[in-house]
């Protein structure tokens, strides 16, 4: 077993909360990946709470589930790359909103250098309907802008959740943010080792089926504010 995880290039990482309607199609999407660019590599599902059927779903789909019992999505991301065999990790929700199949960009830039690669969703694609008019016009450019100025890194997107970056690295930060503002703080301590960051276009889609969001506009807003204002 222990030659097995040592032959992992790639973990894709997908933390769930209730996700039933969707979690299929995307750990079948992540499969057809693997397969088609004859990557080894795993999927890991982090159940963080869900009362659904999702860890059974995943289950059927010979993924490999892990449990974080404390609610949160920075904790379900911390929680996986803990436990993450791949040397490479891509992460990315478990609602379909993100194509699986479309990861190359993200691991051939991961191959090339110890980076963090950020998806670009206004630079790919945003389904009409995919992301509410407040957050495309007013709050992630406006936050973007923020990170840019605080961290000094070009990213348009903070706040896309399709990201990759190396295992050993990301277990080397001091990562400690428990909810949304995970997605900030990462960009944070990779700008404070001075490691490149690097955006790549990526699409984002409805959920193929209806399922109830996790995301609290004003809540979240403020939390990925009160980060990058921090001292």
């Amino acid at each position: 077993m222990e030659t097995q995880k040592e032959m992992i290039e790639l973990t894709i990482l997908m933390p769930c909360l209730n996700e039933e309607s969707n979690i299929a199609d995307s750990i079948r999407a992540a499969k057809t990946f693997l397969e088609e660019e004859k990557v080894v590599g795993e999927i890991l599902i982090v159940n963080n709470g869900s009362v659904d059927q999702s860890v059974n779903i995943a289950n059927s789909l010979n993924a490999r589930i892990i449990t974080e019992e404390k609610r949160g999505y920075g904790n379900a991301i911390r929680c996986g790359i803990q436990h993450a065999y791949g040397t490479y990790i891509i992460m990315g929700d478990c609602d379909s909103t993100y194509n699986f199949k479309h990861l190359s960009p993200f691991l051939d830039t991961l191959r090339k250098t110890n980076c963090l690669v950020v998806g670009n969703r206004f630079a790919g694609g945003i389904e009409q309907g995919a992301m509410p008019f407040s957050h495309r016009y007013i709050g992630i450019p406006f936050l973007s802008w923020l990170g840019r100025q605080r961290y000094h890194v070009m990213l348009k997107d903070f706040h896309c959740g399709l990201r990759g970056f190396h295992t050993a690295q990301a277990k080397k930060l001091n990562l400690k943010s428990e909810g949304m503002e995970f997605a900030t703080e990462i960009i944070a301590q990779f700008a404070s080792y001075n490691l490149p960051i690097v955006e790549v276009p990526t699409t984002l889609s409805i959920s193929k089926f209806p399922r109830h969001s996790h995301l609290h506009t004003i809540r979240d807003g403020f939390r990925h504010l009160a980060y990058i204002l921090k001292k």
